[in-house]
């Protein structure tokens, strides 16, 4: 089964109330609104965050970033106002972690490739 791209969605109760929060992690608006209960977040690997208005599934997502340099990426994010937990480098062998949730309760856990 060829896949030529994975779009990830985030269920939240409303989109434009946590718009600010994702605009704050990503360090930029969305990339595009194709629908008023869709926003969306395109990025170079060709990956897309997809944020849609889902009322019973909304807090009950997960989302892993990875990053080339998560504490980089941590303080970049600090900076703009988003809450992380600190750098776990002790759970795992294989990758350092943090992790945020979003105003809905999603779980994002945020990695870095040991």
């Amino acid at each position: 089964m060829p896949v030529n791209r994975v779009l990830a969605g985030i269920a939240v109760n409303d989109v434009e109330a946590v718009l600010p929060w994702y605009e704050q992690l990503f360090g930029r608006p969305a990339d595009a609104r194709p629908m008023e209960i869709l926003a969306d977040y395109h990025f170079p690997s060709g990956a897309v965050i997809q944020l849609v208005a889902n009322k019973e599934r909304a807090g009950r997502s997960m989302l892993t970033l990875d990053f080339d340099d998560l504490e980089r990426e941590l303080a970049a994010m600090r900076e703009r106002g988003v809450e992380t937990s600190p750098l776990d480098d002790k759970t795992s062998d294989k990758v350092l972690i943090a992790t945020t949730t979003d105003p809905d309760g999603n779980a994002i856990t945020f990695v870095q490739q040991r």
